[in-house]
């Protein structure tokens, strides 16, 4: 055997006993290392609708079929599988169902093009944060939602489309709750409500009632009218705004928002927002002119 042969042959035989002793390394290391996983995650997650919305407080479905599994969470949680399917988790869990109540995502905001007022006009890219970081955006209201549909675009689910006043509508049959509209919207008009929510403040102008009412139709003006007609302690004034005690939701009803002069506090029926008795009606249905910008002080 030559000497060029023999180094073969040696290199070889090094190279298979480092092989044979690493596989022996990662085969100690598997069964050391091992962590059991629970095989019903995969089933489960395969009855889960798969779109990570983050709606029942967990990361995505793969984190709630652990949840599930390790029983911190019930099937009722996940608010966009139907009701069938998630009594067929419970079925296949052996436990109840358990019960959650919807969340929708509710807009604070009613001003759309043809009762709010505009005083400058953004040309940019289209887009609410873009439009924020240049004076606000060039609506006058600067509490107002700007109308440029980044909620509409960051839903998942269709469950938000601009009107033809620019003003952001939630399809509550398709809204999940995932939270993305609250998370993007620059001015942070969206909150996730529970659907027993239903009196609501369609505002968050806390401006005083002169300048607010001028640049807004529909702006709460903090008039103390609904707080003196609910219940004590149901809504309270707070900076020029009304604000409602959801701990106190039990005791809210319509009688609220009867003397409402613009309609800003609303009660919620399904996909309507009725507005009392007393608000003035809106009429016109085309765009605000727009306004020239307030003078420099």
């Amino acid at each position: 055997m030559t000497s060029s042969t023999l180094q073969i042959v040696l290199a070889g035989g090094f190279m298979a006993s480092l092989g044979v002793l690493l596989a022996g390394v990662l085969a100690f290391a598997n069964r050391r290392l091992y962590v059991f996983e629970d095989p019903r995650i995969d089933q489960l997650e395969d009855m889960l609708p798969r779109t990570n919305c983050g709606a029942c407080g967990e990361a995505g479905c793969r984190a709630f079929a652990e949840a599930l599994v390790a029983g911190r969470a019930q099937p009722a949680q996940c608010t966009v599988n139907s009701a069938e399917m998630n009594q067929k988790i419970a079925d296949f869990l052996g436990v109840s169902v358990g019960s959650q109540e919807r969340r929708i995502a509710r807009l604070a905001c009613a001003g759309g093009s043809h009762v709010a007022a505009t005083r400058a006009r953004y040309q940019g890219l289209k887009s609410c944060r873009a439009a924020a970081l240049v004076s606000g955006g060039g609506k006058g209201c600067t509490w107002g939602c700007l109308g440029l549909g980044d909620c509409e675009q960051v839903c998942s689910f269709d469950a938000i489309r601009l009107n033809r006043y620019g003003l952001p509508v939630v399809d509550v049959d398709r809204c999940t709750g995932c939270g993305d509209c609250v998370e993007v919207c620059p001015k942070d008009l969206f909150s996730l409500q529970p659907e027993s929510h239903r009196l609501w403040v369609a505002c968050r102008n806390q401006d005083p009632q002169d300048e607010a009412m001028a640049q807004c139709q529909v702006v709460c003006t903090g008039c103390g009218r609904c707080a003196m007609d609910a219940p004590e302690g149901l809504i309270r004034i707070e900076n020029h705004l009304a604000v409602i005690d959801y701990e106190k939701n039990a005791l809210a009803s319509p009688v609220a928002i009867q003397r409402c002069p613009t309609g800003a506090i609303v009660w919620l029926e399904g996909k309507e927002s009725r507005k009392g008795s007393g608000a003035r009606k809106v009429t016109r249905k085309e765009p605000l002119p727009r306004m020239e910008p307030l003078p420099r002080v």
